[in-house]
């Protein structure tokens, strides 16, 4: 597919200030890109643009209203497509990622696109790079997931000075995937067996990643060659399942799943139709604690205090709160 409907600009133009005039964001219509094309569009009023790339315009519906972004139809797997989109862009932010797949598709999103963008981006010149991978990211982790993400962070290494990468937590917000799933199955459901209920997480919110996509943009200088995005509490996934049905009104029991029977789980979820809740994949990923190393950087060294959990988390998941509330959660948290 061709990329469709690109605006012309002159190349690698910048602000005074220094920020960057046009930005490519790959995965921008998904959970953390709409949140940070948000927070830029705040961050750089009347000034710049940000290119969004989709498969389908129709997936950009919530964010084409925001000042200065342009959805673009175009396949950002195809080489050409992908050069002609970081031609004459000073800075690139890469969201693209899966939690679910074949080792083929994981291949495909965290390794093979990293490839061609670094690729892409040495030819175009860009100035920045700014790359999302995940804790506990290794070519020896137990997962495809964790081992492709390691892999990907590998090929981009050529860029040097002008890559960031960021690696988060599990990430939460008011339209995440994550929390919103186990509060809607306990709603449904007498009781929870869980798979994996003793592997634990630092989640983190979705603004604050946001926030340092943005300080990675116009604070280069300051921002380190990778940063763990990571909240201020570690959690169980059984403490996160138990929070989820609390702050949604409906608290169901717990049922910690051995190993035999959490493959089994995973094994029947990944045969029913659409993205299963958990694979065999996730149990791998669990094996390896989604936590800060304590030895990387992390938010507060760019000036982020981490919002907690408890903090945000009843404030969208409490019965009648939702979407609706973000921009006064937004205020409360001081981001505007």
């Amino acid at each position: 597919m061709n990329v469709q409907s690109t605006p012309e600009v002159s190349a690698h133009s910048t602000s005074p200030s220094g920020a960057p005039k046009r930005v490519l964001v790959l995965g921008g219509t998904g959970f953390v890109g709409q949140s940070f094309c948000e927070q830029w569009t705040r961050a750089m009023p009347g000034g710049g643009t940000l290119l969004v790339p989709t498969r389908r315009l129709s997936h950009a519906q919530a964010i084409r209203h925001l000042p200065g972004v342009v959805p673009v139809q175009a396949d950002v797997h195809d080489p050409q497509a992908l050069l002609r989109l970081v031609q004459g862009c000073d800075a690139v932010i890469n969201l693209v990622a899966i939690l679910q797949g074949s080792p083929e598709a994981f291949e495909h999103a965290h390794v093979a696109l990293p490839t061609k963008l670094a690729q892409a981006c040495t030819q175009a010149g860009v100035a920045r790079v700014v790359h999302v991978s995940a804790l506990g990211v290794s070519a020896q982790a137990p997962s495809n997931y964790l081992r492709s993400k390691a892999a990907g962070e590998a090929a981009l290494q050529g860029l040097g000075s002008a890559l960031t990468i960021l690696r988060p937590s599990v990430i939460f917000g008011a339209r995440d995937r994550f929390l919103n799933t186990f509060a809607q199955l306990q709603a449904l459901a007498p009781f929870v067996p869980l798979a994996g209920s003793s592997a634990t997480f630092q989640p983190v919110w979705v603004e604050d990643v946001a926030q340092a996509l943005v300080h990675s943009l116009l604070q280069p200088g300051q921002t380190p060659a990778v940063l763990e995005c990571a909240g201020p509490a570690v959690f169980t996934l059984a403490d996160l399942v138990r929070l989820a049905g609390q702050w949604s009104g409906h608290p169901r029991p717990i049922i910690p799943l051995p190993g035999a029977l959490a493959t089994l789980q995973a094994l029947a979820m990944e045969a029913m139709p659409g993205e299963p809740l958990m694979s065999r994949d996730n149990l791998a990923s669990m094996k390896v604690p989604n936590v800060a190393s304590g030895t990387l950087p992390g938010l507060d060294a760019i000036g982020i205090t981490p919002a907690s959990l408890q903090a945000v988390g009843p404030s969208y998941l409490s019965p009648g709160q939702g979407c609706a509330r973000l921009d006064a959660l937004r205020t409360r948290a001081g981001r505007r």
